[in-house]
């Protein structure tokens, strides 16, 4: 595993944040260039403020750069890229969730991403390589769903097995594999 990248990393956590055995919080920890989308103090549903934390974070980052993003950061990375440019050398996009789907009571209401931005979601090809997770059994997407937003966004795809939402919760602290996939965009 070579981490020696040319790119700066930044990782873009889902609405949880930062959460300390989160396989990104490890990545973070071990990568040399890399950058956190810092947590929101209020608003934290707010997309718009998502979109301009990840645009705060990209402005202080001189070079390529690499977004790491996890769940509804995917989604976040998905309006960033709709609304601004700027060159990105490519995302890693792990298991975005499927705003049409019915997610568990503990998430989100359709109506609460509704009035705080979220749909709709960009669906065309987004402006840079990207490898798109999927998980065979992620309680907030199928695995079809998933297949379609790689398809829209021009993505490739990446499908990972039964790894669940690819969190905590899921088993995943460590995912080595991320080393792999950042190292397939940093070339």
């Amino acid at each position: 595993m070579n981490d020696n990248n040319n790119a700066t990393i930044l990782i873009v956590p889902g609405l949880r944040d930062h959460v300390a055995d989160h396989w990104q919080t490890l990545l973070a920890a071990q990568l040399p260039k890399v950058r956190t989308v810092p947590p929101l103090e209020h608003d934290k549903l707010s997309l718009s403020a998502r979109v301009e934390a990840i645009q705060h974070e990209l402005e202080q980052i001189d070079g390529p750069v690499i977004l790491v993003a996890h769940s509804a950061g995917v989604l976040m990375v998905a309006h960033w890229a709709a609304r601004y440019s700027r060159p990105i050398k490519g995302a890693l996009l792990a298991t975005p969730p499927d705003l049409d789907a019915t997610w568990p009571e503990n998430y989100p209401s359709p109506e609460s991403l509704q009035a705080n931005g979220w749909t709709p979601l960009p669906r065309g090809p987004l402006p840079f390589p990207s490898l798109v997770c999927a998980s065979e059994n992620d309680h907030l997407a199928s695995p079809e769903a998933v297949r379609a937003l790689a398809a829209d966004w021009n993505g490739r795809l990446v499908e990972l097995g039964q790894v669940g939402h690819l969190n905590p919760a899921s088993g995943f602290g460590e995912w080595p594999y991320a080393h792999e996939l950042i190292q397939v965009l940093d070339r």
